[in-house]
């Protein structure tokens, strides 16, 4: 059981600053996973932590002891890549055992630990064929098996998922969930699929742009975020973020926009006339009863999926609101609808992107 401590890590080729001083602590036995969009520095920040790629400056830490100096295969950590890479000429027993023979560890010991990993990722039937012979679910947990029985101080896997289908991934998530709870071992997951953050994680980091944005428990950072760009990232579908007009009442505020007029009590941090963004998620939008809402929208598309419902609804200018509901809801292409937000689990955030608040009423 390992932690991983980074401080102030930066991570340069040339001119392009791809990492820009990370400060981060990786928890012994928790699953951590680095989520962002492509090019923020994730699959940058593994390789660096793997010792793949050397740091620019900083530290990072394992157990306490810095590690900067020591080599990739010194650091006993073992990384999971997307492509698997498994030697095709080598049956899935050699595969997972190959690196333990180069070692000189003694045979009965190898043997031990490849069929203890096979039972534990179930594939001990599979040891005698070659990967091309398996499913690519079959592949993902060779590879992972190919970790486990180097018995490592932490597990490091980079999009392992992503080259399985919508099916399998849903599958391979919960059998690496299932994985971390039996064997308990620290954990630093890559992924760019919320789903996959927001199901798996212990922890979830937040990057954009080679810096941390937010750092905390999944429900946490769903239901907190700290700027607009986190509350915009995490969630599927995203977060509605609607520029407004903040407007001094005698009780308050009335928040506005193109056919949208929102009251709302008394709130630090709000500035007359002053822009703001108002957030609120598809769950916490319905149709108001009677006509009456904050803001009417006329819908553009409605995808019907039987036990849910999917509006996407323009409200004017370019702004668009996506309403999610369960059920069944009777609407159709071109309906104006009367839509109603619940302030309760409404967020506001300023003009330069940072939190305000994400209870605008209790």
């Amino acid at each position: 059981m390992t932690e991983i401590k980074l401080k102030q890590v930066r991570k340069s080729y040339g001119t392009v600053k791809v990492l820009q001083g990370i400060d981060l602590t990786v928890g012994t036995g928790e699953f951590c996973v680095f989520v962002g969009p492509s090019g923020c520095g994730k699959s940058t920040l593994l390789r660096v932590i793997a010792g793949l790629d050397d740091v620019s400056s900083g530290t990072i830490e394992i157990d306490g002891e810095t590690v900067n100096n020591l080599s990739a295969s010194s650091r006993g950590l073992a990384m999971v890549f997307q492509s698997y890479a498994l030697y095709p000429h080598m049956s899935v027993y050699k595969n997972m055992a190959f690196g333990l023979e180069n070692s000189k560890m003694p045979k009965p010991e190898i043997d031990r630990r490849v069929r203890e990993a096979a039972e534990l990722l179930q594939i001990t039937d599979y040891l005698d064929r070659k990967p091309k012979a398996l499913s690519g679910g079959q592949r993902q947990r060779v590879a992972i098996g190919r970790a486990i029985v180097r018995e490592p101080k932490a597990f490091l896997l980079d999009e392992p998922l992503s080259n399985l289908d919508a099916e399998l991934r849903v599958t391979m998530r919960k059998e690496l969930a299932a994985l971390h709870a039996k064997i308990g071992d620290t954990m630093i997951y890559v992924t760019h699929d919320q789903t996959e953050a927001m199901t798996l994680a212990d922890k979830i980091v937040v990057l954009q742009s080679g810096r941390i944005e937010q750092t905390g428990a999944p429900l946490d950072i769903y239901n907190n975020p700290q700027n607009v760009f986190v509350a915009g990232f995490i969630g599927s579908p995203r977060m509605n973020l609607i520029e407004a007009t903040a407007n001094q009442v005698a009780d308050g505020w009335t928040l506005t926009a193109p056919n949208m007029s929102v009251p709302v009590p008394n709130v630090d941090g709000l500035i007359n006339g002053a822009q703001c963004t108002v957030g609120i998620r598809p769950e916490h939008v319905s149709i108001a009863t009677g006509g009456s809402g904050h803001t009417k929208a006329q819908v553009a598309f409605a995808e019907q999926l039987g036990g849910e419902t999917y509006l996407y609804c323009d409200v004017g200018g370019s702004s668009q609101i996506t309403v999610h509901q369960p059920g069944q809801l009777p609407v159709i292409k071109g309906q104006t609808l009367a839509l109603h937000f619940a302030l309760e689990n409404m967020h506001l955030f300023d003009a330069n992107g940072q939190v305000i608040a994400n209870q605008v009423a209790r």
